[in-house]
């Protein structure tokens, strides 16, 4: 098997019919099977529902909805033999191990040579799957278990056999990697593997401890939240994100297949309060709640948190959700040590959880992993944590830990102890090794192709720097600028850095690429930029400096309109959130090559304003062009006023390039690892012969368009879907993208719009409705309906 070209999945369930989606989603076809539902006309129902599903499902699993074309619902009698066609077949069905077994010894009969058959189990050893497997299936057969949602967790945890084929293995790691964005750690075939030994683990001690030294849900949760790096939803919102019936499952398997001596055992209490939950279908959020729930409807709803002191008495009752007011807490964000180590009952739960799981996770090297690394990243990406056990070790002393695990009554393991006061990372000449089993330590390996930033900035300095942005060599001319502000939002340093890296890259070197990294953020957490620093432009607004705020409108067109037409191609490489300011840094460069995860929008009217520097002249530009707008001056303008209006972000890549927020030639990777080398592999491209564009000339309707859009607006308002300030802002924007006073037939240059765009964004700052709506999406996030 050299490459993988075609897929199916049998079994249309949750996780199944996620995977077929996500294969979709790289442009791969992929049929999906599942049984033939007793009394239905349509033989293929079961699939064709899955993939309706696809439409009411959140997070989506499609990036785009083009996406489902590429999907062929069918049935395990009448399209059998077409698997013969795949290069991939997935194995998705119920966990049941005689099921499984029956439709390997079918598949066995009709796949293609060399093709891989996987299953996406994660309860069921490989050496039991592998029991009365035909011969020839056996050294194409791994375990391929993918996490929920398999759009969004960048883990895949693999499982080969002794008798498995190199190039099976080969054929599959690319496949997954590549195609589908997955970071692949190879496993050994033990219980649980990786991420959900050690997960589950962690789950079950923080519920038994939380219910032994009776704490209560919230202090729970803010204990084994963000100051230990965990999901901020903590232990029990995060089990209600899960699925709180999945839990017992996982236990059970995990507990039959666990030798004796296994630390698990210690903590898988038999929990009545678990029972009672799922009988009464509190599930979690996909039942009528969990251990939190809300209890109303609309505005009016409350949100109850189960109470565990009263569970533990056999009894369910919900109470009004409290804010957990911990000191330790508060003291964790500087120094985790001051809440692990403190004696109050907060320091006890929080040491009694971690100071087991981190002894656990290195008790299962070599057993689990050869490598640390691998470890570490299957909980990174597996359950989100922001740092995995090892790392975790590192922050806190490896002996401190050694020397308090007696008081747990847990020996140390054989790896700490030979590490002894050492760390498990550290950096020799620029590389970052990692400690192993043996005593020594080895680099961490990365996949072939990956470049990251976080490895080159261990070998070099940055070429240009200050406290908002820096600037690195990446190699073969090409330079990195990184934002690193919070948030990455967007201030005057970082336009005066950008201002200095283009003309050093004009004098020096050949190509730009604009790029952030943060590959601990969780899904959808990451930003590229979310535009423009407002706190300080509301600073400047409080002191009435305009003429300060107006100025660094118009620094960042200039220094956008520089990165535009600069000498040489500029790349941009986003990841996440690329919002405002940072959707407009995008909007003027050469290229983009975008990871599958970026969410591109003009966001500015959110907040009361309009698009500043630059995002409505390109925007204008792009839905002018295509050969499928309609034709005249209004078509382009009402598409891009009903998006920028709205405040649209795109979904996913392929959605940004549906919305013209990327071109059509802009690539799209689909490993978030690999972004930075593709960016700079794309850059490079464009190198040989380069040319900036030729400056932008307009055709917009002025005042007969902006009489339309005036209309809908007005209509809007009627129907009290838009507020009396959002008429205002509307009414700015539509000046802005009509071309203010120009008539129909005369051409507007992309200069005579940007002074438009700071004209309507001075006259809306102003406003005391305008600066409301910052200050609250300032202090909490949401937007503000004024």
């Amino acid at each position: 098997m050299s490459e993988i070209k075609s897929v199916a999945v049998i079994g249309a369930g949750v996780m199944g019919a996620a995977i077929a989606a996500h294969v979709a989603n790289a442009g791969v076809k992929v049929m999906l099977l599942d049984i033939v539902k007793p009394g239905s006309a349509d033989r293929n129902a079961i699939a064709k529902g899955a993939i309706e599903r696809f439409k009411k499902i959140e997070p989506a699993p499609l990036m785009s909805p083009k996406a489902a074309r590429l999907i062929t619902p069918g049935n395990t009698e009448d399209d059998f033999a077409r698997l013969a066609e795949c290069d991939w077949i997935v194995e998705a069905v119920i966990e049941r191990l005689d099921v499984k077994q029956a439709l390997y010894a079918r598949l066995a009969a009709v796949r293609k040579p060399g093709s891989v058959v996987s299953s996406n189990t994660s309860t069921i050893p490989l050496a039991e799957l592998m029991l009365a497997m035909p011969a020839s299936l056996r050294p194409d057969f791994v375990i391929t278990h993918f996490f929920n949602p398999p759009r969004y967790m960048r883990l895949l945890e693999l499982v080969t056999g002794a008798e498995t084929h190199a190039e099976t293995i080969e054929a599959i790691t690319r496949f997954c990697d590549v195609m589908l964005g997955k970071s692949v750690v190879v496993c050994r075939d033990t219980p649980g593997f990786i991420a959900n030994r050690i997960g589950t683990y962690w789950i079950q001690t923080a519920l038994v401890l939380a219910m032994e030294m009776g704490l209560e849900i919230e202090d729970a949760d803010a204990i084994m939240g963000k100051p230990m790096g965990f999901p901020s939803t903590g232990v029990f919102g995060l089990m209600d994100l899960v699925g709180i019936d999945l839990g017992p499952h996982v236990n059970a398997s995990l507990a039959r297949l666990l030798p004796p001596g296994d630390a698990f055992h210690t903590m898988n209490r038999d929990m009545p309060m678990i029972g009672m939950m799922i009988d009464q279908g509190y599930t979690g959020r996909k039942g009528k709640g969990g251990f939190y729930r809300r209890s109303g409807r609309g505005t009016e709803a409350l949100r109850e948190t189960l109470s565990l002191k009263a569970a533990a008495g056999g009894v369910l009752e919900w109470r009004e959700t409290a804010k957990s007011d911990i000191a330790e807490v508060k003291d964790a964000k500087k120094d985790l040590k001051k809440l692990v180590g403190a004696k109050s009952v907060a320091g006890q739960y929080a040491w009694g959880v971690l100071g087991r799981v981190l002894a656990y996770a290195a008790a299962l090297v070599p057993e689990i992993a050869d490598d640390i690394s691998d470890i570490d990243e299957a909980m990174r990406l597996g359950y989100t944590w922001k740092y995995g056990p090892f790392e975790l070790i590192d922050k806190l002393g490896a002996a401190w830990i050694a020397e308090r695990l007696g008081a747990l009554g847990i020996a140390v393991p054989p790896i700490l102890a030979k590490l002894g006061s050492g760390s498990f990372y550290k950096t020799v000449d620029g590389t970052l090794m990692q400690f192993d089993s043996a005593g020594t330590y080895r680099p961490v390996r990365r996949p072939a192709g990956v470049v990251l930033l976080e490895d080159i900035k261990r070998g070099q300095k940055p070429v240009l720097t200050n406290k908002s942005a820096s600037v690195w060599d990446i190699g073969d001319g090409v330079l990195c600028f990184e934002f690193h502000s919070i948030m990455n939002s967007l201030d005057g340093d970082i336009l005066s850095l950008l201002d200095k890296t283009i003309a050093l890259v004009a004098k020096s070197y050949q190509a730009l690429v604009i790029y952030t990294e943060n590959l601990r953020a969780g899904p959808g957490r990451e930003n590229f930029s979310v535009g423009a620093n407002l706190g300080l432009a509301v600073f400047a607004a409080n002191l009435r400096m305009w003429g300060k705020i107006e100025g660094s409108i118009k620094d960042g067109q200039k220094t956008y309109q520089a990165l535009r037409y600069a000498p040489f191609p500029v790349v941009g490489a986003p990841a996440g959130r690329a919002l405002g300011g940072g959707s407009e840094i995008l909007l003027h460069c050469t290229a983009v090559q975008a990871h599958a995860e970026t969410y591109i929008g003009l966001v500015e009217c959110g907040v009361g304003l309009v698009p500043g520097w630059g995002g409505c002249a390109a925007m204008l530009a792009r839905w002018q062009t295509p050969k499928d707008t309609p034709k005249g001056p209004m078509p382009a303008v009402a598409k891009v006023f009903e998006m920028v209006s709205t405040a649209k972000v795109s979904t996913s890549a392929a959605d940004a390039k549906d919305l013209k927020f990327l071109k059509p030639d802009d690539g799209i990777t689909m490993n978030r690892m690999r972004v930075l080398a593709d960016a700079k592999a794309l850059a490079l491209a464009k190198v040989a012969g380069y040319r900036p564009p030729e400056p932008v000339v307009l055709q917009l309707p002025g005042e007969s368009g902006r009489v339309g859009l005036a209309m809908a607006v007005a209509e809007f308002r009627k129907k009290g879907i838009a507020t009396a300030h959002d008429v205002t802002v509307s009414t700015h924007l539509a000046r802005v993208l009509t071309g203010g006073d120009a008539d129909i037939i005369d051409p507007v240059s992309e200069t005579d719009v940007m002074a438009l765009e700071r004209e309507a964004f001075m006259a809306l700052f102003r406003t005391k409705e305008s600066q409301a709506r910052i200050k609250h999406t300032l202090e909490t996030g949401r937007p503000l309906r004024n």
